[in-house]
Formats: C-alpha cells, sequence, structure tokens
C-alpha cells in the first residue's frame, strides 16, 4: 500500500491530519499536507482509507495490491506519490 497525494488540490482542510495523524501532517509554511508515512504499516492503513476517505478535495489516493486505485494492480505503475510523479508532493 502507497499513499499518493496531489497537493495542488489541497486547501488545507486537515481532516487527514485528524484522522491519521501518525500518517499526515500540515506545512508550517502553507497548511498542505504533507505525508509523513507514504507506506503505511499495517496497523495504519485503515487510517490511511479513513483520511482518504474524509478529504473533502479528494487528495489523498491510496494505491497498491491492498487498495489498487487509478488502474494501478501492483501499486507501482502510474508515478506519483513521493518519487517525483504527477501526485507527487511538492
Amino acid at each position: 500500500m502507497q499513499i499518493r497525494i496531489d497537493r495542488t488540490r489541497c486547501r488545507g482542510a486537515g481532516q487527514c491530519v485528524l484522522s491519521a495523524p501518525g500518517l499526515f501532517d500540515q506545512s508550517e509554511e502553507d497548511g498542505m499536507v504533507v505525508v509523513l508515512e507514504a507506506t503505511p504499516p499495517p496497523e495504519l492503513r485503515d487510517a490511511a482509507r479513513r483520511a482518504a476517505a474524509l478529504c473533502p478535495n479528494s487528495v489523498i489516493r491510496i494505491v497498491g495490491s491492498e487498495g489498487a486505485a487509478d488502474g494501478d494492480e501492483d501499486g507501482d505503475e502510474g508515478g506519483g506519490g513521493q518519487d517525483g510523479g504527477p501526485d507527487a508532493e511538492r
């Protein structure tokens, strides 16, 4: 499972931080989402899914074998996340 975000859509509502503080924070500079743990451990995966569901701007995507999204059957295609693709944190 991987957490990927699109900071360009983030409006700083903070629902991700409230629902999964071990996975997300907000930038002190602009209040936008910051991923603390792009590959959450098993005990935080439900919290990651909850944060994605609660995000009012649909900024958070969960991809990978346990939560494939947007056709990412194995979680490795499509780029993004913190490795610099279109959903990368900037």
